[in-house]
């Protein structure tokens, strides 16, 4: 019977090529990152009064969660098979050079036995003959060497050898695992999804819990107002003076992001809910994890998890005025520091209807249409 990573190493490095050991590791960083700021979240939702907001919110970032192990545990399977990949390859060397030195070795048993011990003994006639027998006796002696040596390393390749292949079948062994802890991440991935589906189907159909949604939808917008009245009020010390006027960019705002308009600026019916809401900015469709970027100079006045709006920040440009980004996938800055245009934000987070990024521009608190402070605007 053949050994085990000789049957499952072809079938191994045949499923992908070797990638970058480090950005594996940055990547499972990154989702390590992410499952603590959902769990954050989760935790943040336990403090707020129970709805129809709030249990959709709860169902999709448990799916957020397992979306985020789904992703860690393929690439720990990626991981695997990058070792398996480096320790083949070792393997291979080792056996070629195991090969090298055995055939070089029977090459040089055999011309030693041709010579025999000390080669012919004959009667010398001259000093020179002797001299050539004895240069070819200090050659034998040279060859008992060189023969002892190449032993010597063919031994301790051969326990190199033994190491990898001890080493292999421990990775196989982790490979395997992981491949069975994927599949089972992805059915409970599954489960997730049809739970966050079912229960928005069901809410489609129930007219009693539209309003109270709807009603929850109202209370945040209120809620939001009062934070960013509250924003407002900060002492003068803290406002952030940019060196150019905000007002002076309208019609010349970057997007925050590449992606296509979702829903715009005003009132809507929600497709799913049928609920009516004021959208009091854009909600933009965009990659997931897509690098989200201040529109203009200014200071993190907020920076949290908020609400149904999820990881929130809130830009105060000076002179009243305010640029919001929400649903994001977690929070990159801080309370207090300074971005200039252009620098990151965050990235695009989740939502029950895919990747979104909410943008709003406020000034006093009231709520502008930001297509018509865009450059080039959302299609």
């Amino acid at each position: 019977m053949r050994p085990l990573a000789a049957l499952l190493l072809p079938a191994v490095l045949a499923a992908q090529g070797a990638q970058d050991p480090a950005e594996l590791r940055q990547k499972l960083a990154a989702i390590q990152g992410r499952l603590g700021q959902v769990d954050q979240q989760l935790a943040s939702l336990k403090k707020r009064r129970k709805g129809v907001l709030v249990e959709i919110q709860g169902i999709s970032l448990q799916r957020d969660r397992a979306k985020a192990q789904v992703e860690g545990a393929r690439l720990r399977r990626d991981q695997a098979q990058n070792e398996v990949q480096v320790i083949g390859r070792e393997r291979t060397r080792i056996q070629g050079e195991v090969q090298r030195l055995q055939g070089s070795l029977r090459q040089q048993v055999r011309w030693m036995q041709a010579l025999g011990p000390w080669g012919d003994v004959a009667i010398y006639v001259t000093f020179k003959d002797l001299e050539a027998w004895l240069v070819r006796g200090r050659m034998l002696a040279w060859a008992r060497l060189q023969e002892r040596k190449q032993l010597g390393q063919i031994q301790r390749l051969q326990g190199d050898l033994a190491s990898k292949e001890k080493a292999l079948k421990e990775v196989l062994g982790r490979l395997a695992t992981e491949e069975r802890e994927a599949a089972q991440l992805q059915a409970a991935l599954r489960l997730q999804e049809e739970k966050l589906n079912s229960f928005l189907d069901g809410l489609q159909k129930d007219e009693a819990a539209q309003k109270q949604a709807q009603a929850e939808l109202a209370e945040e917008a209120v809620q939001l107002e009062r934070l960013l009245a509250g924003l407002l009020s900060k002492p003068k010390g803290e406002a952030f003076e940019p060196a150019v006027a905000f007002a002076n960019l309208r019609g010349e705002l970057p997007q925050p992001v590449e992606g296509m308009l979702a829903l715009g600026f005003g009132e809507h019916l929600h497709p799913r809910f049928r609920t009516k809401t004021m959208q009091s900015g854009l909600l933009i469709s965009a990659s997931g994890g897509a690098n989200v970027t201040a529109v203009a100079d200014g200071k993190v006045a907020f920076a949290d998890y908020y609400q149904s709006y999820g990881p929130m920040v809130i830009l105060d440009h000076g002179g009243g005025w305010f640029t919001l980004y929400t649903h994001l996938l977690g929070l990159g800055v801080a309370k207090g520091q300074v971005l200039k245009a252009g620098e990151s934000v965050g990235a695009v987070g989740d939502t029950v209807d895919g990747p979104r990024l909410g943008f709003e521009i406020r000034h006093q608190a009231q709520p502008q249409d930001p297509q018509k402070w865009l450059k080039r605007r959302y299609r």
